[in-house]
């Protein structure tokens, strides 16, 4: 079966981490959590789904405005778990750029507990 869009090797995903589709995110579980409440019967496909784009492609007008109707809230709270995730990565990303051993060591047991 043909890839639609960008493949793995296209300057367009120079930034993809494939771990994205598994990693067990902030906004992937606020997500699930939103959505199984609302009663989606698909909520852990579409946290998958938009989880990794999340990250990747940011959050579009039209993604929140979908994933605000889908778990019955605004667009701000929507965006709210958007912007928690991309800092708590952030965050994370900056760790692992300027690694002191123990901040590191503590963050990894974090990372590792999470999943």
């Amino acid at each position: 079966m043909p890839i639609i869009g960008p493949g793995p090797n296209d300057p367009e995903n120079d930034n993809w981490d494939p771990s994205w589709r598994h990693q067990d995110t902030r906004f992937r579980r606020w997500l699930f959590e939103k959505l199984t409440e609302a009663g989606c019967s698909y909520a852990a496909e579409t946290a998958t789904s938009y989880a990794p784009a999340n990250r990747y492609h940011g959050l579009t007008d039209i993604d929140a405005e979908t994933l605000a109707i889908l778990i019955g809230c605004s667009t701000d709270e929507v965006r709210a778990a958007h912007k928690a995730d991309l800092d708590e990565w952030a965050s994370e990303q900056q760790l692992r750029a300027h690694p002191d051993m123990a901040v590191l060591d503590a963050d990894l047991d974090r990372i590792w507990h999470r999943s």
